[in-house]
């Protein structure tokens, strides 16, 4: 048990490293939450200009959740820690994007952290999955509506390839606190007034 708790407060931590804000600092950029949708995330810093930068938060956000997971499917089974593990500590990389201990509880959506999860997980549908944001993103133009069509079939996606595990059923809530974090967007989306992608 005291594996499996200390896996998953060190899932938590490095959720809460923001790369938006990392990133922003060491290119000498505005802080991401003053500024654009004041997210701090990829599309945002995207924002800026800066496509360098918004790529590396990309692949941070994205890579600490391959991580946190991928090191807890290693250690947990040596460690002797239960099976609830390594989805206890996919919901607690997700929840320290969403609520970073070390940026004042103001974090992302969740976008990237949650597809370096899925990756973590199973690879050939956090592929799909990415598949299917790329043909939504850059077909619309809308960060923001091609997150929520992958969060729609991100569970539906887990079920489907490993069966009603706790893996599968951690999706669920990942996605609905994806979609939830998305509900300005949603209302945005409803009014027809959401920014697409590159406009400030």
């Amino acid at each position: 048990m005291l594996a499996a708790l200390v896996i998953v407060a060190l899932a938590y931590l490095l959720g809460s490293i923001s790369f938006a804000v990392v990133v922003s600092k060491s290119f000498g950029l505005p802080d991401p939450h003053e500024y654009g949708s004041g997210n701090p995330g990829a599309t945002n810093v995207l924002r800026t200009g800066n496509r360098k930068a918004a790529l590396l938060t990309l692949l941070g956000d994205g890579l600490k959740g391959f991580v946190a997971v991928y090191a807890a499917q290693r250690l947990a089974a040596p460690l002797g820690a239960p099976a609830w593990t390594v989805p206890a500590a996919a919901l607690a990389v997700f929840l320290g994007h969403l609520y970073p201990l070390f940026h004042g509880f103001r974090g992302g959506k969740g976008v990237a952290t949650g597809a370096g999860i899925v990756f973590a997980l199973h690879w050939p549908l956090g592929l799909v999955l990415t598949v299917i944001w790329l043909t939504m993103a850059y077909g619309f133009k809308i960060s923001s509506l091609a997150a929520l069509v992958a969060a729609v079939l991100m569970p539906l996606g887990m079920f489907y390839v490993q069966g009603a595990t706790l893996t599968a059923w951690a999706m669920v809530p990942i996605a609905a606190l994806l979609i939830w974090r998305h509900r300005d967007n949603i209302r945005k989306l409803r009014s027809g007034q959401e920014r697409s992608i590159g406009r400030s």
